[in-house]
């Protein structure tokens, strides 16, 4: 009997730093990490390409960035918030289909076909960006695109900070046009989602109750491995000590064994029914 429940693990900021790729391949390689999405604007992209034909295993997507990179197509840097992006959406100054189709065609010329696509910060929730990921999933033919809006953490109280919540349930608010949207241009996503409440904040115990409560259906949990090195305590970004926490959690025998206790197949997007 097939499994009920099925978990693509997927991993963002591919091609952010060579210390977060390596940890993206090691989580893949020795954990239960199915999926990644690569940064085509990344400082680390090309380490993020060797090692991607070299683990042919490992399902490669597009990571669209429009915050904290630089522009492919005009060598700007994009807005340092997702406040400021909005600014600019609205100005009219940034115009997301040209720039994240330039994204998609460098990792497509690079040989990879992706398989599934997601914006850093969750921007495609914006409308613009939306329209532009949902229309450039359909133009490319990659159909999985990721709905951002978390299945309900109540049961892990502690390990999600109140304004968390809350503004995981404000997304919820716009689920209705985000489907209507994808399905306009034929995108597909999976029954659920979750990471976004305990983004920075998991260990394996976390991540076994998650696994405990993971609902019927196809599940996408968003998770950011990686280990600490020199050029990531460097980076822009909040997400650091954090990343090898999440990596030791999807290589332990804890999360393996939570896995096959509760029937969870491991799938990357092919798998998925």
């Amino acid at each position: 009997m097939s499994a009920r429940k099925q978990l693509v693990v997927k991993a963002d900021d591919f091609g952010f730093t060579p210390d977060v790729n390596r940890g993206i391949i090691d989580g893949h390689l020795r954990g239960i990490l199915t999926a990644t999405t690569m940064m085509a604007n990344g400082a680390a992209f090309d380490d993020a390409l060797r090692l991607a034909l070299a683990t042919p295993t490992l399902d490669i997507g597009c990571h669209l960035v429009l915050v904290g990179e630089r522009s492919l197509v005009t060598g700007k840097p994009y807005p340092l918030t997702v406040g400021r992006l909005l600014a600019a959406l609205a100005r009219r100054e940034i115009r997301p289909y040209e720039e994240l189709a330039a994204q998609v065609r460098r990792i497509l010329d690079a040989g990879i076909r992706p398989t599934h696509l997601d914006t850093h910060k969750h921007t495609h929730l914006a409308p613009p960006v939306l329209e532009a990921v949902a229309r450039l999933g359909e133009e490319f033919g990659i159909p999985w695109v990721r709905r951002p809006f978390d299945f309900p953490l109540q049961a892990l109280p502690g390990s999600v900070p109140r304004l968390k919540r809350l503004t995981s349930s404000a997304l919820g608010l716009m689920r209705r046009r985000f489907h209507r949207v994808l399905e306009r241009h034929r995108c597909r996503t999976t029954d659920h989602f979750a990471g976004f409440q305990i983004t920075g904040r998991f260990r394996t115990a976390e991540l076994v109750q998650l696994l405990a409560r993971l609902p019927d259906g196809s599940t996408e949990l968003m998770c950011h491995p990686g280990y600490c090195g020199e050029t990531l305590r460097g980076a822009r970004t909040r997400l650091k000590e954090s990343r090898e926490r999440e990596l030791e959690a999807l290589m332990a025998p804890e999360t393996r064994a939570a896995l096959e206790r509760h029937g969870i197949e491991l799938v990357g997007y092919a798998g998925l029914r």
